[in-house]
Order: structure tokens, then sequence, then C-alpha cells
């Protein structure tokens, strides 16, 4: 990509699709700081993310963005909730209690259950909400989606996407959705 400029009002979404291996994840990598690009510069803002030190990079990145991983990079043996605040638990050493009632409160929203020990044995669209409510916690007003239905049946798909859709417009988010899935 060369000298590509977007703009996306609150509210709006982009839906980037392309067929696997096209470079989509890579893209919502390079998009989030998580991967460095080969040349040139990635600009938020006016911001050129690359100048960030890593800490203000993950910093930046826990204010604007909230990423939706294409494998859910959930920790089977924690809970739900624990697996929703675990980004917290990375700057705090307590998880402050408005922090700990979001991500109850999403969980309920996404119809989670709190009482379960563990996600291990929940079902990929569970796991699926779950993800969201944890790129959700921080309520950053950018989320990134990396396939988001992929692996869902046909019903749960739609589920999801209507939870995503539902956030864009409620919430005022920008979302970005990479995804080979129509």
């Amino acid at each position: 990509l060369d000298g590509l400029t977007l703009k996306l009002a609150p509210g709006s979404g982009l839906l980037i699709r392309g067929p696997s291996g096209s470079g989509k994840s890579s893209l919502v990598y390079l998009l989030s700081g998580l991967l460095r690009p080969n040349k040139g510069e990635i600009n938020w803002e006016g911001i050129n993310i690359w100048n960030l030190s890593e800490n203000d990079r993950d910093v930046w990145r826990k204010r604007t963005l909230g990423i939706i991983f294409q494998d859910f990079h959930l920790l089977n043996e924690l809970s739900p909730l624990e697996n929703v605040l675990l980004p917290a638990s990375f700057s705090h050493w307590n998880i402050p209690s408005h922090l700990n009632s979001r991500a109850k409160l999403l969980l309920d929203e996404f119809q989670i259950p709190l009482n379960r020990k563990n996600v291990s044995d929940l079902s990929r669209g569970e796991k699926q909400r779950i993800a969201i409510a944890r790129a959700l916690l921080f309520d950053p007003p950018v989320l990134i989606a990396d396939e988001p239905t992929a692996s869902l049946d046909k019903s749960t798909g739609e589920n999801i996407a209507s939870l995503l859709t539902m956030n864009e417009h409620k919430d005022r988010k920008i979302i970005i959705i990479v995804s080979h899935d129509n």
C-alpha cells in the first residue's frame, strides 16, 4: 500500500474482504501496531505509531483500539470474566471495580454465564463473544475484527455480525472488519 488515507466517522464501519492468504490478518497487525511495516509509516490521527516507544504504543492501543483476534486468544484455564479482565491485569495490580463491573455487564449483554470456572468447554460462538467483550473492556473508539465469523455456523456468524453492528451504531464506534466471509 502506498499513500493510502482512510477517514472513518464514529458510528461507521469498513469491511475489507479477500480470500485466505491475501494479507488481511497482516493488515490488522500492521494497523494495530503489532507488526512493524517493512517500510513506510502508519499514522493514526497524525501520530506515527512506530515513533512511539513500545510502552507508549501499548498505551495508545489500549486507548484507541479493541482487537478481536481470529483465534480468540483466550486462556482455557481462566473463567470468562478473567479472560475479559486479562488486559486490565497488565496495567493494574488490583483490577479497578469499574472495570470489573464493565466486564460483568459486557458478559451479561453477550449472554455469557459468569459462573463458568473456565472457557475450555464453551462453544466457538461463546468464545467469540468473550473475545468481543474483552475488546470492548476499555471502551475504545475503534474495533478491529479479524475474521470474526470465520469458524462459526451461519446462525452464530449472523449473531456475531449483529453484535458488532449494534456496537457500531449504539456506541458510535468505528468498526473495521477483515474477512473472507460475505
